[in-house]
């Protein structure tokens, strides 16, 4: 499936559902997804790299990039659910994404279904700029690079860049915790996407995924296995305009999260 045809499903269905494949080798045969993911997702890795290094990644290449990605996904067992997609289709004008972060499969399927809908932007941590291959591909795409080590000179980055991009027309993506985790603690989900809306005047969506398909690696997080008995499940709520100080619709976007991962099973942590 190309990419015009991708987004066309998720433009007139508003969601998108794996189809229905063979799955006897990764679920029987022990570390046969995890080599599948692997060894497909590097060699999509090293074309998307050399594509992005030429100068030729646009809107088009990088959205037809994330989707070879979830090809990669489906053909090591994972079963996606995209759903709620309704309201990117109605939306007039950009929106703060504000989503949850279990993985770093996050950032590279969100942007084929993001950009059927708009034209994006990530706020990613520094040090990912300079990972091998990837680095390249995020560096093509022109993110908002935060270091996580101040605070307080990462929101200056945030509000001052974003403010930028805002105003030309492109929405912002945010993951507002401190690291990605497959379990969601609101203690650490900071406000920092509710910021960036508030100071541009537009309206944020609250994104809800479970993406623990592929684990953090207990020794490189980036290397975990992956687990085809695990669905991948990407959920968009209704744009918030941020009102008053900007914490009621904080919490609304930790209740729609929340709530969601509660529905698909994953763990939540509450109280300090």
């Amino acid at each position: 499936m190309k990419i015009d045809r991708f987004w066309h499903i998720l433009r007139t269905t508003y969601g998108y559902q794996s189809p229905p494949r063979p799955r006897f080798l990764v679920e029987n045969l022990h570390g046969w997804a995890t080599f599948t993911y692997y060894s497909r997702l590097v060699a999509v890795v090293l074309k998307e790299s050399i594509t992005a290094r030429k100068g030729r990644y646009n809107r088009k290449a990088w959205a037809s990039g994330s989707l070879d990605v979830f090809k990669v996904v489906e053909a090591a067992g994972g079963i996606f659910h995209v759903s709620g997609l309704n309201p990117l289709a109605a939306q007039q004008g950009p929106l703060v994404y504000v989503v949850n972060h279990m993985s770093l499969i996050d950032t590279m399927i969100l942007p084929c279904i993001l950009l059927a809908f708009d034209h994006i932007t990530f706020v990613v941590k520094e040090g990912l700029l300079k990972y091998p291959l990837f680095g390249s591909i995020m560096c093509a795409v022109d993110p908002i690079a935060v270091t996580r080590r101040s605070p307080r000179e990462d929101l200056k980055t945030v509000l001052a860049q974003g403010q930028a991009f805002l105003a030309s027309g492109r929405s912002v993506v945010v993951f507002p915790q401190a690291t990605r985790s497959d379990t969601f603690e609101a203690a650490s989900f900071n406000s920092l996407g509710i910021k960036l809306a508030r100071k541009a005047g537009v309206p944020v969506l609250p994104v809800a995924l479970k993406t623990d398909f592929q684990k953090n690696g207990r020794f490189i997080k980036d290397l975990g296995q992956v687990d085809p008995h695990k669905p991948l499940y990407l959920k968009f709520g209704e744009p918030l305009m941020v009102e008053g100080s900007g914490r009621a619709t904080h919490q609304k976007v930790v209740e729609f999260i929340v709530k969601n991962l509660k529905e698909w099973g994953a763990d939540i942590k509450s109280g300090p």
